[in-house]
Order: C-alpha cells, then sequence, then structure tokens
C-alpha cells in the first residue's frame, strides 16, 4: 500500500527533493496535498505531475491568481494559514513533511499531530519555539515525530537499538558555513550573496544565512534537546568541513557511533519516509578513499556569537529560545533586503533576549503572543 504524503513547502529546496523521493519510488508514495507560499508557476509544474487532491497557497493574491487558473481542474485550493492546517490534517494521508521555513510551520504541525499524522520534520523552528508544547502533544495522540534534518536523521539512526538513558553526550557536526576561519574584523561588512555561499549545502536564502552565522546550528542544537529528550550540556557543536559525518552520538562506554554519507537531504528525507525500513535509492554512494581525510575543530563562538547565545537561551529555559527564533526570523529578512550589516543580527538578538521576561510552561496562546511582540519590538529597534 502506498504511503500518502502532504508537503508543506514543496516548492522549497526540501519540498522538491521530498517530490524527487517519491518521483523515484511512485510504488511506495503518493502525494495528495502540497502547499506554497506564492511560487505558483513551480506549484502549477508540481501538480502538473504529481495530481495532488489540494493545494494550499498562503500568499492571497498568489491564491486568487493559481484558483483562477485551477478553476476546471477537480482540485480543491486552499488559502492563509487556514489552508495549511487543513492540508496537514487530512483523513487520507499518512504523513505530513513539513517542508516550510519558520515559526509559521508550528501551528500546521499542531493541527497534524491532534489528527494523529505522523510528522516528517524539516521544519526546526517548530521544536525551537514550541519543543515542550509540540512533544507533549506529539506523545498525547500517539504521533511519530521523524527527523528530516540530516544532523538529526543521523542521531536517529545512531540511536536504533540503544537506549537513551545510555548517551554520554550528542556531537552535531557543523560545516562551519562560508565563513570558516575568518576573524571577526574580516566579516563586518560582508554582503548577503557573499553569506548565501554555503560551501557544501543548496538551501534557501533563509537557512543559508543562519548557516554563515552559525545560527542554524543553535537551532539544531535546541531542536535535538527537545526531540531526543536529552539536556542541553550533553549537546556538543563539532565543526566538520567535509559533511560527511553528518552527527555522532557517544555513550557511557565511551563508545562513538556515526552516521556518514555525502551531503544529499534526499537521504534522510526517503529515510523519514520509510522508516522503520530502508529501500534502495540511486543517490550518490559514499567513496572515502575519494575522500581521504576528514577534519574536525571547534566552533568559534566569538567569531559566530549566535550558536554562544542560542546555547544562553537553553540555560534560560523558558520562553528565551522562542524570542531567539523570532528575532532571528525578523533580523534575517533585513538583512537579505540589505537593510542591516552581518553583525547586527546577533546585536539585536541579544538585546531583545535581555529585555524578555521568560514564561514556563507557556501554552499556544503565550507562544504567538511573545511571538507578535519579539517581532514588532525587533522592527521597531532597526527602524523598520
Amino acid at each position: 500500500m502506498k504511503k500518502k504524503i502532504s508537503v508543506l513547502g514543496s516548492t522549497g529546496s526540501i519540498g522538491k527533493q521530498t517530490l524527487e523521493v517519491v518521483r523515484n519510488h511512485r510504488d511506495k508514495f503518493e502525494i495528495i496535498a502540497i502547499s506554497a507560499n506564492k511560487s505558483i508557476d513551480i506549484l502549477l509544474s508540481q501538480i502538473d505531475e504529481f495530481k495532488p487532491k489540494y493545494v494550499a497557497v498562503y500568499d492571497e493574491e498568489s491564491f486568487l491568481k493559481l484558483k483562477s487558473i485551477l478553476k476546471d481542474k477537480n482540485i480543491e485550493v486552499f488559502c492563509g494559514m487556514e489552508g495549511l492546517k487543513i492540508i496537514s490534517s487530512l483523513d487520507e494521508i499518512d504523513v505530513l513533511v513539513t517542508a516550510i521555513v519558520g515559526m509559521i510551520g508550528l501551528l500546521p504541525t499542531l493541527e497534524a499531530i491532534k489528527n494523529k499524522k505522523d510528522i516528517a520534520l524539516a521544519n526546526k523552528e517548530t521544536l525551537v519555539c514550541a519543543g515542550e508544547l509540540v512533544m507533549n502533544e506529539a506523545r498525547k495522540y500517539g504521533v511519530n515525530i521523524f527527523p528530516v534534518d540530516s544532523e538529526h536523521s543521523a542521531i536517529f539512526q545512531a540511536l536504533n537499538g540503544e537506549n537513551n538513558k545510555e548517551i554520554e553526550k550528542i556531537i552535531l557536526t557543523a560545516s562551519g558555513g562560508p565563513f570558516r576561519g575568518k576573524k571577526k574584523g574580516e566579516l563586518i561588512n560582508v554582503t548577503k550573496n557573499e553569506a548565501l555561499k554555503h560551501p557544501n549545502w543548496s538551501m534557501g536564502q533563509k537557512i543559508s544565512i543562519d548557516s554563515s552565522t552559525l545560527m542554524n546550528k543553535g537551532l539544531e542544537v535546541i531542536e535535538a534537546r527537545w526531540l531526543f529528550d536529552i539536556p542541553y550540556s550533553k549537546i556538543d557543536v563539532l565543526v566538520h568541513p567535509q559533511s560527511i559525518i553528518h552527527s555522532m552520538i557517544e555513550f557511557v562506554d565511551t563508545s562513538v557511533i556515526a552516521q556518514l554519507g555525502v551531503p544529499d537531504m534526499k537521504l534522510p528525507i526517503q529515510y523519514a519516509l520509510t522508516y522503520p525500513n530502508r529501500i534502495d535509492s540511486n543517490f550518490e554512494k559514499l567513496n572515502l578513499s575519494k575522500i581521504k581525510s576528514l577534519t574536525f575543530e571547534e566552533p568559534d563562538l566569538d567569531t559566530f556569537p549566535c550558536l554562544k547565545l542560542a546555547y544562553e537561551t537553553l540555560k534560560l529555559g523558558k520562553t528565551y529560545s522562542l524570542v531567539l527564533n523570532s528575532s532571528n526570523e525578523v533580523l534575517v529578512e533585513e538583512f537579505l533586503k540589505g537593510n542591516i550589516k552581518f553583525y547586527d543580527i546577533p546585536k539585536y538578538i541579544e538585546k531583545e533576549l535581555e529585555k524578555h521576561n521568560g514564561i514556563s510552561n507557556p501554552t499556544l496562546d503565550d507562544i504567538l503572543q511573545i511571538d507578535f511582540t519579539t517581532r514588532n519590538n525587533i522592527k521597531e529597534m532597526i527602524g523598520g
């Protein structure tokens, strides 16, 4: 029987690669629903190929345009956040792939969980902003959350058959991004184009900027804390420029288990969709004799303070990681527009964290209100 899938963010990098996995295994998967923000040209080509029954478009103007184009087709088209929630909780789907970027993924993910849909999670902001709430809901409704990020997939795979209580530490690897080895003085005036040039991975703009600041790794540390129910003090980051070892676990007996592979997101996507089974693929095979050497180094927290800030929010607990993420989302967007400089990102995040009074055990309403307030505060600070 085919596994029926809904994809949030099908026009982005992870979404496209998810559809590529499906394309290569049409006997195993069926696309029921897809969504985009406003990239309807790409969406139309995906509709033509995969023939989904449902489509959601977040941007209202783009929704109206698509709805007009598809008026003679037997496809239901939905709009906005409500549309994302609808296609995340359809009776006929088995799994929701959350390939959408940003906190926008939180509400659809919660809706899917309440309707007992398994989650293939590529949207790290969901757990960064509401990790405790989301994981409690997943346990309550008996829902599986399968990680799609290569690092978390590596940990998930390395833990197969192991006892979580025997973990000494999780080691998340980081490529170091485009500015690895640089010092602070060299990065004061870097441009967005320089920051977008990731050495190993092909990603969307927001994630690429996060990688250049090492915020992406900070968000992954927070995500790992909730996903694997492990204290932040047991999560380390190690810079590994080749991106061959995707992450490692050190156990209490000093044994270290790592998952290796070429830098290709299709493997963790496929594993999330097929777990607990593995299926054949046409992915590039790892040839260690060709690579010859793997190197490692400590992250430079002075040059890349965003990673340090992420750890600090975990130490503070409460809703500080939420403020970190909400601030960062606004600031990355402003950096991409050319309105602020590279180091304005950690500067304004730190200012907002200092102002915040954290809330313990926040409700969904608390989370949404703090997110709204934080975004407005940041915009006021930078004069936006």
